[in-house]
C-alpha cells in the first residue's frame, strides 16, 4: 500500500506541474495586450480544402480586421505556409482581408511561414526594411504566449496580442502542446 503512494505521490508532481504550466499559459493568452503598432502579424492554420480559411483560421483574420478598422495598424503581415490541403495560407489570409475591406497595399504576405519560428523572422526581417519597430500579433489564445516570446527573443519591443474569438475541444491537446513547446523553446539559446 505504501508503495502505491508513494507512486502516486510522484506522478502527481509532474501532472501538478503540468496543470500549473497550463493554467499560466491559458490566462496570458486570454489576457489581450492591446496597443497601436507598426504592424500586425496574423499567424496562420488551416485553410479548407475547397480554398476558405478554416473556422480557426477565419477568426483569427476577423479579429485582425476589427482590430484594423479600430486603427491598432496600419499593415498586416499575413503568413503561413503551403498546407497539405494544397493551398498558400498567406495568399487565403490575404484575399480574405482584401474581400473585408482592406486595401491589398496594407497587406505583405509571407509564405514562407511554415512554423511560428520563421513568420516571426519574416516579420523581424520586414519591420527592419521598413524601418518599423512594433509588432501586434494574433493568434490562438494558447499560441499566443510562445509567439510573443519568440518575437521578444529576435529583439522586437514593444509586441502587443490579441486572441481571436474562437474555441473547439481541440483546444485542450492544444493547449497541452503549447506547454510542452513553450517549455521547450524557453530552454533554447
Amino acid at each position: 500500500m505504501i508503495k502505491i503512494k508513494g507512486l502516486l505521490f510522484i506522478f502527481s508532481i509532474p501532472i501538478a506541474g503540468i496543470l500549473i504550466a497550463l493554467t499560466v499559459l491559458i490566462s496570458s493568452g486570454l489576457k489581450d495586450q492591446v496597443g497601436k503598432a507598426d504592424v500586425a502579424l496574423v499567424l496562420g492554420n488551416t485553410v479548407n480544402t475547397d480554398g476558405t480559411p478554416s473556422p480557426r483560421l477565419q477568426a483569427r483574420l476577423d479579429k485582425t480586421l476589427e482590430l484594423y478598422r479600430h486603427g491598432y495598424f496600419p499593415t498586416i503581415i499575413v503568413s503561413g505556409g503551403a498546407g497539405i490541403e494544397g493551398y498558400d495560407e498567406a495568399k487565403v489570409m490575404g484575399d480574405y482581408l482584401v474581400s473585408h475591406g482592406v486595401p491589398a497595399d496594407q497587406i505583405i504576405m509571407d509564405s514562407e511561414g511554415i512554423n511560428t519560428s520563421a513568420s516571426a523572422k519574416k516579420t523581424l526581417q520586414i519591420i527592419r526594411d521598413s524601418n518599423k519597430k512594433s509588432v501586434f500579433v494574433v493568434s490562438q489564445y494558447f499560441h499566443l504566449p510562445r509567439a510573443r516570446l519568440i518575437l521578444e527573443r529576435l529583439g522586437i519591443s514593444p509586441i502587443y496580442s490579441a486572441h481571436a474569438n474562437f474555441f473547439e475541444w481541440r483546444d485542450i491537446y492544444s493547449s497541452l502542446r503549447e506547454v510542452i513547446a513553450y517549455i521547450s523553446y524557453s530552454l533554447r539559446d
